[in-house]
Order: structure tokens, then C-alpha cells, then sequence
């Protein structure tokens, strides 16, 4: 009774941060933790280093980048602006090689959107889903 309570209680407290695994929509897992004051992603896992494990960053636009492994892969950081919200960060999608400007947002749904940008209003947005802590 008392571990289911606090599984309960642990689950709560989590859905309220964006702390934790979370899943993209391409199957992709990131580990988003703080990283000092900033909020920063991590790769952990996706469909291409299932298949691949020792996958390099082939694609980056810096050539001198492109031996690093994507598995571990500081993939974006973001600064606190508000509650459940952060911008003034970066977002690198190693599926084009480039770095784009992020914001990233903590939803009513306990789901986390991420918005990458050229440029405003040149911006897509992806929907995360909570795997676990």
C-alpha cells in the first residue's frame, strides 16, 4: 500500500516538470534534465540507433562534428521565461544537421511542446509524450 502510494505521489510530482524520458513523434527518445539554470535534452534512443547503435552525426553542418555519436547527443537547451515555459535556447535535429532557435512549453495535458525556428514565423512544433522519469 505505502509503494503504491508513493509511485502515486511520484507520478504527480513529475507531471508537473519536464523532467524525464520523453518520446517524439519519429519514436525518438529524450531525456530532458537541467543542465545549470537551462533546460537540456539528451539522446537516448530511436528507431535509426535500434537499428544502428553506433550511429555519428553524419549530417551535421559543422564537418568537424560529424564523428560524434548521436546516442548521449546534447540535443537542445533552453532557458526558464515563466512557469512551465523556456525559450532563448536551441534546438539540433541531427535528421538535417541544423541548429535552430527553441522554445519549449510544459502543456495543461502533461505533454511538452517543442518548437524549433528559422526565424519567426518560420517554426514547426512537435508534441512529446511522457515515457517515464
Amino acid at each position: 500500500m505505502l509503494s503504491t502510494l508513493i509511485a502515486l505521489a511520484l507520478a504527480a510530482a513529475s507531471a508537473g516538470s519536464p523532467h524525464g524520458l520523453w518520446k517524439t513523434p519519429a519514436g525518438g527518445q529524450i531525456r530532458m534534465a537541467p543542465c545549470g539554470a537551462d533546460l537540456c535534452g539528451t539522446v537516448v534512443g530511436s528507431p535509426h540507433l535500434s537499428k544502428n547503435p553506433d550511429q555519428k552525426d553524419v549530417l551535421n553542418a559543422n564537418t568537424a562534428l560529424r564523428g560524434r555519436a548521436i546516442k548521449g547527443l546534447r540535443t537542445l537547451q533552453v532557458s526558464p521565461t515563466g512557469a512551465g515555459e523556456w525559450h532563448k535556447g536551441w534546438v539540433y535535429n541531427p535528421e538535417d544537421g541544423k541548429t535552430y532557435k527553441a522554445e519549449v512549453k510544459l502543456m495543461p495535458n502533461g505533454k511538452l511542446k517543442v518548437t524549433g525556428c528559422v526565424a519567426k514565423p518560420l517554426c514547426q512544433s512537435q508534441t512529446w509524450t511522457r515515457l517515464g522519469n
